[in-house]
């Protein structure tokens, strides 16, 4: 049987919700769940040996990146998607985020936004600077990931392009927010997050030269970082 939530639990620590969501994100990837398998709070705490606090958590998450949907009146499973689907969802959130930079090159970058993009810029340097990643580096990475895409987005001025993300985002691996860490491979994923964190800084460095077509093609690209990248270091 799980462990019972006690009071103390109510709050988990950030890393313990950030390492369940990755690990079960991870398995859905793998296909240790397949598509259409139920995945209950109590089967996933049993499996994991972990509270049902961060596994709840956890299954949100997964349900808002589309990895995972509603069945019934109460319950989830696993979502069916081909790689077409996440390869599509990818580019049309590339190119939305890409549209999106390229209006706020254009525009001018607010003061409060630049500062803003540059603390999560000094944040990702600072998860960076030891050489090598850890388990809580998961959260801070997320944290701070959502944070630069958020306010490069929420300062586009643009409803139409936020909602259009948002739509998007329920794909599977659309989101920002859906970069896979393997926390068996965290060298290898620290090679992917340096690449992920030099686009942050190439993107804010075109953003302050109002360079609209070369912010717009960063972030396209930027958006591969998840799918290709991990092909590339040999996931």
């Amino acid at each position: 049987m799980p462990p019972p939530d006690r009071q103390d639990e109510a709050l988990p620590r950030p890393e313990a919700g950030a390492s369940v969501l990755a690990r079960l994100r991870d398995r859905i990837i793998r296909g240790e769940y397949p598509p259409g398998m139920r995945l209950t709070e109590d089967g996933v705490a049993e499996a994991l040996a972990v509270s049902r606090t961060p596994v709840r958590l956890a299954l949100r998450s997964l349900e808002q990146e589309g990895l995972l949907q509603k069945s019934g009146k109460r319950g989830l499973v696993v979502r069916a998607f081909s790689s077409a689907d996440v390869l599509c969802a990818v580019e049309v959130r590339g190119a939305l985020e890409g549209l999106a930079a390229r209006r706020l090159a254009e525009a001018g970058l607010p003061a409060a936004v630049e500062a803003a993009l540059a603390q999560a810029i000094r944040d990702g340097r600072a998860v960076l600077a030891k050489g090598h990643l850890v388990g809580t580096d998961i959260d801070a990475w997320s944290q701070l990931n959502r944070t630069f895409h958020g306010q490069l987005v929420g300062a586009a001025g643009s409803p139409v392009i936020a909602e259009a993300i948002a739509r998007n985002n329920h794909l599977p691996f659309a989101s920002a927010d859906s970069i896979t860490l393997d926390q068996t491979a965290l060298d290898r994923e620290f090679t992917k997050l340096s690449l992920a964190q030099a686009h942050h800084e190439l993107v804010l460095d075109a953003l302050r030269r109002r360079e609209g077509a070369r912010v717009e093609a960063l972030m396209r690209e930027h958006a591969w970082v998840g799918v290709r990248y991990a092909e590339l270091l040999g996931r």
